[in-house]
């Protein structure tokens, strides 16, 4: 009798989509594209959601799954710098500060399965299963547990498409878009109900993919590959039916889609020039490099008084942080004022480039500000900052479509949020969905 009286277990399904837009995702569920994601949107609120900066996937993804900004979860960007130099290295899940959700779910003994997750290789334990996604260089690294390792190369599993190669190939970029959505669909499928979970996660990398490379197809009805790409979405949103019927089959009919979540990482929108920080600093005067060597970090002039990292980080070559630094530490206000006044005041065929320059202690909390950017730069929708040191013109083309933005990503849930919404706030909302 005690049996029939026990509350029904509570499950937390996500969806991510990397890069979609809140304003693209409403065309698509609006105009036919994405039936399944019209019905969510009908049931459920959809809202967008800004994310921590720069808005580029390492740092947003860290920042989901931590709840954390990167002041406090240590990643900065792709690229960072190694300690007390201009030496650049890779920042891996190894180098996260902080416990991510699946951490503090498996404290309170709580199992998740979590597919394809960018920013999580190589793969650590956790209470349940991790397949990282990108940047995932060994399938054999990318996996917890080991034994799971099998069953991906059975199923010709693969964490994401050969992105250079589909910058150029386009019908490439198809084919592999669709592979690779047939993988994780086939791994949802083996591990929904192999494995024992409270939480349930799955994040497609693809829409960012195709969003890069083929924006300008979205919309335009006369580009050659508008008809594939949205017949991509179209089978995304049929993983996203195929994920929502298995949910309300599990959850049961009490629980319904309260515990189903959607979201992406960063907006997007297209590109009308890259803008060369670098560049742009050697121009006003900030930075110069030695004659004769090879452009990078280590052969800036010692008078050099700031660099950028990709995508949009300012670093003052300060004294107390950099062996030959010049700026002294009583310079940086003033320098910090100067530099975002002239920022601000950029024009690119008569219309501004920078809608914002945020200080790193202004954006930033916790214990790794000091070891972030003193400026990050915002650019406004069209302009995709790069920290490229051999470009010296200060807008160049690119054989890119799209770009990402701060303000545009997407939330979808079955209740709505009250006020704006930031992605940091989602880790503490499903731990407490599940407590």
């Amino acid at each position: 009798m005690l049996g029939f009286l026990r509350k029904p277990k509570k499950r937390i399904c996500v969806i991510g989509l990397d890069g979609v837009p809140y304003s693209l995702l409403r065309v698509l569920a609006a105009d036919g594209t994405m039936p399944a994601m019209a019905e969510l949107c009908a049931q459920g609120h959809l809202q967008p959601m800004k994310v921590t900066l720069p808005e580029i996937s390492a740092v947003s993804w860290t920042s989901f799954m931590t709840g954390a900004g990167p002041g406090t979860h240590g990643i900065f960007g792709f690229i960072d710098l190694k300690p007390g130099s201009k030496e650049t290295r890779f920042p891996s899940f190894r180098d996260v500060q902080v416990p991510t959700l699946w951490d503090r779910l498996g404290q309170k003994s709580k199992k998740s399965v979590v597919i394809n997750q960018p920013s999580t290789y190589p793969a650590r334990p956790i209470q349940g299963v991790l397949v990282s996604g990108f940047v995932a260089l060994d399938l054999r690294k990318a996996v917890f547990p080991a034994r799971l390792l099998p069953d991906l190369k059975r199923l010709n599993y693969e964490t994401d498409i050969d992105t250079q190669r589909a910058r150029e190939d386009h019908d490439y970029l198809i084919q592999s878009l669709h592979s690779t959505l047939e993988g994780q669909r086939s791994l949802v499928d083996l591990l929904w109900d192999r494995e024992e979970w409270d939480y349930f996660q799955v994040v497609t990398t693809g829409t960012d993919r195709v969003q890069h490379y083929l924006w300008n197809a979205i919309a335009d009805t006369t580009h050659p590959y508008h008809t594939v790409v949205r017949q991509y979405y179209r089978a995304v949103d049929r993983f996203i039916a195929e994920i929502v019927e298995r949910y309300r089959q599990k959850a049961g009919r009490e629980q319904g889609l309260t515990g189903l979540f959607l979201l992406s990482d960063h907006g997007f929108t297209a590109i009308k020039r890259e803008f060369n920080l670098n560049a742009w600093l050697r121009q006003e005067g900030y930075q110069r490099l030695e004659q004769a060597t090879e452009p990078t970090l280590q052969n800036l002039s010692p008078d050099s008084r700031a660099f950028a990292l990709d995508p949009s980080r300012i670093y003052f070559n300060r004294k107390d942080r950099f062996r030959d630094g010049c700026v002294e530490t009583a310079e940086v206000g003033n320098l910090t004022e100067e530099m975002s006044s002239q920022l601000l005041a950029l024009r690119n065929e008569g219309e501004p480039v920078v809608r914002e320059v945020f200080r790193c202690a202004d954006i930033y909390s916790g214990p790794c500000v000091p070891h972030g950017p003193d400026l990050i730069v915002l650019t406004y929708s069209g302009y995709d900052t790069k920290g490229n040191l051999v470009k010296n013109d200060l807008f160049t083309e690119t054989d890119l479509q799209g770009m990402h933005t701060w303000d545009d990503a997407f939330f979808w849930a079955g209740e709505s949020v009250d006020g704006d919404l930031m992605i940091t706030d989602l880790a503490t909302r499903f731990e407490r969905f599940l407590s």
